[in-house]
């Protein structure tokens, strides 16, 4: 059987591990946290010393992935998705958060006033949600609020329709 690939994107802060977690536990998809991927396998190219975090090796990443995204059935969880293929995503959810909710949460992760700075006008510009746009098909790019936990319950409710449809319309 057939199985959907999603892609989770959107700031640091805004619940895509959350809902990225959930989503696998309900659905039996496989989750894939590109940071934590990329700590496993040492997937960098460097340090960045202004933001105090290892760089990501793009291209590693994507080599790393390939076999896991052809099978099919992966929810990709990151905060960039401009170096992923298009071709691997069905659909892609950008999630959303106030910027209030998400300085409280970036806050409380300690980062640095620099990195909390940038993150919540890379909210306020919607510059995920536009890198999104570019990357992939419009159609398939969604966007999602994730303020409160009432949220999350229906984004996994949305999310779930969405995937027993596509399974319906991919296997008969």
């Amino acid at each position: 059987m057939r199985l959907p690939n999603i892609l989770l994107t959107g700031t640091p802060g805004v619940g895509k591990t959350t809902l990225g977690k959930e989503l696998a536990s309900r659905t039996g998809l496989k989750y894939v946290n590109v940071g934590d991927l990329a700590q496993e396998g040492q997937l960098y190219d460097g340090f960045d010393e202004e933001y105090v975090c290892p760089i990501l090796d793009e291209d590693r990443v994507v080599d790393e992935l390939e076999n896991k995204m052809k099978e099919g059935g992966v929810i990709v969880d990151y905060h960039g998705c401009d170096f992923f293929p298009e071709r691997w995503f069905h659909i892609v959810f950008v999630l959303q958060t106030d910027n209030s909710v998400l300085y409280t949460r970036l806050e409380k992760r300690g980062y640095s006033i620099k990195k909390l700075q940038d993150n919540v006008q890379c909210e306020i510009f919607q510059i995920l949600y536009e890198e999104a746009m570019a990357s992939y098909k419009p159609e398939i790019v969604h966007r999602l609020p994730s303020n409160v936990p009432e949220e999350l319950e229906s984004n996994l409710d949305q999310i779930i329709k969405w995937i027993e449809e596509w399974i319906k319309d991919n296997n008969s």
